[in-house]
C-alpha cells in the first residue's frame, strides 16, 4: 500500500505561484464577479506542488481556469485544494471559546475566559441582503450576528470587549479545534506519529500541477468569485421652475471578497445574467473578455454592447480594497427634457386576497374593485435618447429627485428605482403622492346576467385640484378587470385605450377646480 504523508509544511512545496500583474475584474450586479490574474510559475518536469495565495475568500473552486495565454504549453491540474478561512485573531478566539487564555494588559498579563469570540467568518460578511450594500452593512451590527462583539470573563465579571492583547499558544500545539474532525485512518507503518495541523495565513489554492515543458511561465488564472457586486445610483436635479433636468449617475462597487485588488482594470456587466445560486450543486461558469481601450481624453466610464448585455469599463485603474465600497461617476447630463405627470388610479385592490380566484369568481363578486384610493401619484418621465442629451443604456438602480428652492438650495422630492433601460426608451418613475391633488371613485351601478353571459358596471370618478395658482392635467387610469371582452357604452369624457384592459381619461383642471368623470362598461363572455 502506498504511504500517504500526513504532514506538509510550506517549505516543502516545490513551486509557489505569485500574482504580480494588475488584475482585471468584471463585476456583475448579482453579487459575483470574474477575476483574471497573471501567475508567474517556475515549473519542473512532471508533477509540481503549487500554492496560489493571492485569491479571494469566496472563489468558486470549480470555476478555476488555468492556461498559458500564448497557447504554447499544456497545463493540467491533477488535484486542487481550496482553503478559505485563514488564521486571524477572531478565528483563534473562536477556537478557544470556553477556554482561558492570557491577555497582555499594558505590562501585566491577566487571564480571561472566552465566553463568546464574536468571530464572524468572511462568508457571512459577503452576503448581500436584498442586493443592497447599505442593508448588509446594518446587518453586521445586528443582534443575531452579535455585532462581532466578544464576551470575556475576567475575575467573575463579563466584559463586552477584549481586556487586552490575546496571547495564543503556538499553532503547532493541539488547540481545542472546533468543529471536531474524526478520522478513520490507515497506514503501512504502525507506531507513534507527530501529525501537524496546518493553518493558512491567506485563502489558498494548492495544486498538483503537471506540464509538458519545464521553466518559467507567465500563466493566466481566471475564476468566478462571490462577495462582489455593483449598483447604479442616479441623482436628478430640477430647477426652481421648469422641467429641464440635470442627471448625475454614480456606480457603487462593493468588494466583500477577502482580497484587495490593487490598480485593477474594472468592468461592470449590466443585465439579467442567469447565475445559479451557490447552494445549488451545479455552478455557471462564465468568463468576461477584456476590452481594449484607446488613449486620449475619455469619460470616466465607457460602454459597449457585450453578448445580450452591456459592459461598462472604467477608463482608469482603481484600487478595490477588501470590505470597501467605492463610488465612480459614470454619467453627467444637463438640459434633459422631462415631463411631470399626475396619475390617478382610483381602484384599491389587494390582489393577494384574490389569489386563486377564477375570472368567474371575480365577475360575480359585487364588492370587487369598490374600495377607493384617494392619492394622486406624481410621476417623472423623460426620453433616454441622444437628442435629449442621454442615449446610453441605463443600468438598473436607485433614482433620487431634487428640486432647487428659491434660496438656491436643493430639496429632496422623492426616490424610486428603475430597471435596465435601453437607449431611446422612456424612463417613467413614481416619486410620491401629490399634496394638493385629490381623487375619489365610487361604483354607481352593477348588473350581471349569468344566463346571458353579460355584466354592466358604472363608475363615477372625481378629481380635484386644490392648487391656488397652477393648472394641471390628471391622467385618470381605469382597469377593465371584470373580463377581457368589454365595451364602453357610456362616457362623459373621451378616453385613450392603453392596452387590452386599461383606459385613460386625460382631464385638464384649472386652479381650485373639480371634474367629474362617469362611464359604463359592458362585459360579455
Amino acid at each position: 500500500m502506498q504511504h500517504i504523508p500526513l504532514t506538509m509544511s510550506l517549505c516543502m512545496l516545490l513551486a509557489a505561484a505569485q500574482i504580480h500583474a494588475a488584475s482585471t475584474v468584471t463585476i456583475y450586479n448579482q453579487n459575483f464577479g470574474v477575476v483574471r490574474d497573471q501567475l508567474r510559475l517556475d515549473l519542473k518536469n512532471g508533477i509540481n506542488d503549487v500554492l496560489v495565495t493571492d485569491i479571494t475568500a469566496h472563489l468558486e473552486p470549480d470555476s478555476v481556469i488555468l492556461r498559458d495565454p500564448a497557447g504554447k504549453r499544456n497545463l493540467q491540474i491533477l488535484e486542487q485544494n481550496y482553503r478559505a478561512d485563514p488564521v486571524s485573531q477572531g478565528l483563534l478566539l473562536s477556537i478557544y471559546e470556553g477556554k482561558e487564555i492570557p491577555f497582555l494588559q499594558g505590562t501585566n498579563v491577566i487571564t480571561g475566559k472566552i465566553i463568546r469570540s464574536g468571530y464572524v467568518p468572511h462568508q457571512s460578511g459577503m452576503q448581500r441582503y436584498g442586493h443592497d450594500y447599505r442593508t448588509r452593512q446594518m446587518a453586521y451590527a445586528s443582534p443575531q450576528a452579535g455585532g462581532g462583539q466578544p464576551i470575556i470573563e475576567v475575575d467573575g465579571l463579563l466584559r463586552f470587549s477584549l481586556p487586552g492583547l490575546p496571547l495564543f499558544p503556538p499553532l503547532t500545539d493541539d488547540p481545542p479545534v472546533k468543529p471536531t474532525l474524526q478520522w478513520r485512518m490507515e497506514t503501512d507503518k504502525p507506531g507513534p506519529l507527530n501529525a501537524e495541523i496546518n493553518y493558512v495565513l491567506k485563502p489558498t489554492l494548492h495544486w498538483l500541477l503537471e506540464t509538458d515543458q519545464p521553466g518559467p511561465l507567465n500563466a493566466e488564472i481566471a475564476y468566478v468569485t462571490g462577495g462582489m457586486g455593483w449598483e447604479a445610483d442616479y441623482n436628478i436635479l430640477a430647477p426652481e421652475e421648469g422641467d429641464l433636468l440635470e442627471i448625475v449617475g454614480w456606480v457603487t462597487m462593493d468588494n466583500q471578497t477577502g482580497k484587495t485588488f490593487q490598480d485593477a482594470q474594472v468592468k461592470l456587466m449590466a443585465g439579467d445574467v442567469n447565475k445559479i445560486q451557490p447552494q445549488d450543486q451545479d455552478r455557471m461558469r462564465r468568463e468576461a473578455m477584456a476590452a481594449q481601450v484607446g488613449s486620449g481624453m475619455r469619460p470616466t466610464v465607457s460602454q459597449k454592447d457585450f453578448d445580450e448585455y452591456h459592459l461598462y469599463t472604467l477608463n482608469r485603474t482603481v484600487t478595490l480594497r477588501d470590505r470597501e465600497t467605492k463610488q465612480v461617476e459614470f454619467l453627467r447630463a444637463a438640459e434633459v427634457r422631462s415631463e411631470r405627470l399626475f396619475v390617478y388610479d382610483g381602484a384599491l385592490i389587494d390582489w393577494n386576497s384574490y389569489r386563486g380566484h377564477s375570472p368567474e369568481n371575480i365577475r360575480q363578486d359585487r364588492a370587487f374593485g369598490t374600495l377607493c384610493n384617494p392619492k394622486v401619484w406624481v410621476m417623472r418621465e423623460f426620453q433616454n435618447s441622444e437628442t435629449n442629451n442621454l442615449g446610453i443604456p441605463l443600468p438598473e438602480g436607485r433614482v433620487r429627485f431634487y428640486r432647487r428652492d428659491s434660496d438656491g438650495l436643493m430639496e429632496f422630492t422623492g426616490e424610486n428605482t428603475i430597471d435596465h433601460t435601453p437607449r431611446n426608451e422612456i424612463v417613467r418613475v413614481y416619486t410620491g403622492n401629490a399634496f394638493d391633488l385629490i381623487g375619489s371613485r365610487k361604483r354607481t351601478d352593477y348588473r350581471i346576467d349569468t344566463s346571458q353571459d353579460w355584466c354592466d358596471e358604472s363608475f363615477e370618478i372625481s378629481v380635484r385640484n386644490r392648487k391656488q395658482k397652477e393648472a394641471v392635467e390628471i391622467r385618470v387610469v381605469e382597469q377593465l378587470y371584470r373580463w377581457v371582452n368589454w365595451e364602453i357604452v357610456e362616457q362623459s369624457h373621451p378616453y385613450v385605450k392603453i392596452d387590452s384592459q386599461t383606459i385613460e381619461f386625460r382631464v385638464q383642471l384649472a386652479p381650485d377646480a373639480e371634474e367629474l368623470i362617469t362611464y359604463k362598461a359592458h362585459y360579455t363572455w
